[in-house]
C-alpha cells in the first residue's frame, strides 16, 4: 500500500512541522532526504519519502490544499 500525506505550509490548524514530528515518530525508514520539489523554476514545496508513505508540503497553500 502507498500513502501520500501532503500539507500547505501556511495551514495554521495543522501545520507542517506537527504532521512532519508525527511522521518521524513512526521511525519509518527513510528512502529520500527532505528535498525541495520544483516547478516552473520555483519552489514549489518539500517532499520527504518513507518505506511506503511519501510526505509532501504545498508552498503558499492552506487546509485547503486538495
Amino acid at each position: 500500500m502507498k500513502i501520500l500525506f501532503f500539507s500547505g505550509d501556511t495551514d495554521g490548524a495543522l501545520p507542517t512541522y506537527g504532521s512532519r514530528r508525527w511522521i518521524q515518530s513512526l521511525n519509518w525508514e527513510t528512502t529520500d532526504k527532505w528535498r525541495a520539489w520544483n516547478m516552473n523554476g520555483q519552489v514549489a514545496g518539500y517532499v520527504e519519502k518513507y518505506d511506503g508513505l511519501d510526505f509532501v508540503t504545498i508552498h503558499g497553500v492552506g487546509h485547503m490544499s486538495p
